[in-house]
């Protein structure tokens, strides 16, 4: 009995060590990017006095673009880095991810230089012409970026990619400031975001090539490596061009049928909201990934996810929530009157973003499972329904298809998280036990947030 009890203590320690371990390293992030995001959230009311609702527009569609095209163009394989054992295999794959994102811009270069007339008609964007030649540069920095930093989260060099973080906030905002202050609009804004986009890169790529797994790159384990993970390119890339077009084509639809600069108001709406779940939710997500397939040969991937969530409903949920209470009256006071828009665009917006903030973090939990294939059903009902909806609204109510499409992000992100929460067989009453305890902080910020809403205007108009 008494070696009983010495190894069950035993094993109880080392579980409560691992979990000290992750939540050390969530907080290496956390800390690393709060200061990155806070300079991001504060250059936004500079910002939108240096450059108008029309150019926010135009780098929302832009930038949706950018999106689209880089999450995909590594062919999914950055994500397979982390799941070899071997450090060899891992950097032949990451060469791989590499030579795909460097092809892939290569191509949309060549389509930007022949046939520029016809993407910005296509776009309905003529004043995106001048700036196309950004978009291959971006491509390529954003999907090298990408892979290199699935590198560092493999050998758990979270500081590293926190420094890289702060170095994307200070360059992407120094660029538009600067610009905008000298009257490069909308210029500074699309190069900003390509500086945001891939600043830190060099610094990445030096940290990987002192890992002696490079000396062993070859062709023949590099084959090896694709037969082997050739579900990624398979599935996972249809699905993620299915996952970011879901999102950002409704973005290029809006910006091509809505009344006035609509886009431009959802671009600021956005950035504001994404600040609080990039901060807990990226950090989140690179250390759940570097965890959850040893979790998941351990027989704990559930219980793994389940306390992830958890998580971070007690740590963001709240914080979102209170924003969307308080934009609509807070908005104009702090980006001026032409924005009240996107103030009110944010209060839509909250339980679209409460619900892709519990999923994103924890959608890794598709590939480490295996489940590819459902990941990609999943992506590709989320595109034709999201960008069903914002089609049907601006047909039948155009001035609330910002709303639809709001509307149609938190139904999306409801069903997958339950899919994601059913292929991690989690259980959901250990999972609803866990919820318990963030409640009562979730209510605090709801009912903080509401008395604010109330009390503000009329503390305002004395």
């Amino acid at each position: 009995m008494q070696i009983k009890s010495f190894i069950f203590a035993a094993r109880s320690r080392f579980r409560s060590a691992k979990r000290h371990g992750f939540m050390r390293s969530v907080g290496v992030l956390v800390g690393g990017t709060a200061l990155a995001q806070a300079i991001t959230v504060l250059a936004l009311p500079l910002l939108s006095r240096l450059y108008t609702p029309l150019d926010f527009s135009l780098i929302a569609v832009f930038s949706s673009v950018l999106a689209i095209l880089s999450v995909a163009a590594c062919f999914r394989l950055e994500i397979a880095i982390p799941m070899p054992e071997l450090d060899e295999d891992a950097a032949n794959l990451l060469v791989l991810a590499l030579c795909a994102c460097c092809m892939v811009a290569t191509t949309v270069g060549l389509c930007v230089w022949w046939f520029p007339t016809q993407i910005v008609d296509l776009l309905k964007q003529p004043a995106l012409l001048p700036y196309l030649w950004l978009l291959p540069l971006g491509i390529w920095m954003a999907s090298s970026y990408t892979a290199l930093q699935f590198w560092a989260t493999r050998k758990k060099r979270f500081s590293t990619i926190a420094k890289t973080r702060m170095t994307q906030a200070i360059g992407g905002v120094g660029t538009q400031a600067g610009m905008g202050w000298a009257g490069f609009t909308p210029f500074g804004l699309l190069l900003g975001q390509v500086v945001s986009s891939g600043a830190g890169l060099f610094g990445l790529g030096r940290d990987a090539l002192h890992d002696t797994a490079f000396r062993r790159i070859n062709c023949g384990t590099m084959c090896r490596m694709l037969r082997r993970y050739d579900r990624f390119p398979k599935y996972s890339t249809v699905e993620a061009l299915a996952n970011s077009a879901g999102i950002q084509l409704p973005i290029l639809v809006i910006a091509a049928l809505a009344v006035g600069p609509e886009a431009g108001y959802l671009m600021l709406a956005t950035r504001t909201m994404a600040s609080p779940m990039g901060l807990i939710g990226g950090a989140v997500s690179q250390v759940y990934l570097s965890r959850a397939p040893e979790e998941m040969r351990a027989g704990r991937l559930g219980a793994f996810t389940s306390h992830v969530i958890s998580g971070l409903a007690k740590t963001g949920v709240g914080p979102l929530v209170f924003v969307g209470l308080i934009a609509p009256v807070v908005f104009p006071i702090v980006f001026g009157e032409k924005w009240q828009r996107a103030g009110d665009l944010v209060a839509w917006m909250t339980p679209w973003f409460v619900m892709q903030f519990l999923a994103s973090p924890v959608s890794m939990a598709l590939h480490v499972t295996g489940s590819q294939r459902a990941a990609l059903i999943l992506q590709i009902f989320g595109l034709f329904f999201r960008i069903g909806a914002v089609v049907v609204a601006a047909w039948l109510m155009p001035a609330r298809i910002v709303e639809v499409y709001a509307i149609s992000g938190f139904v999306f992100y409801f069903i997958y998280l339950y899919v994601v929460m059913q292929l991690s067989r989690l259980e959901i009453s250990e999972f609803l036990s866990e919820l318990r305890s963030s409640a009562i902080v979730v209510c605090a910020w709801i009912s903080f947030g509401a008395l604010l809403a109330l009390c503000l205007p009329a503390l305002l108009n004395k």
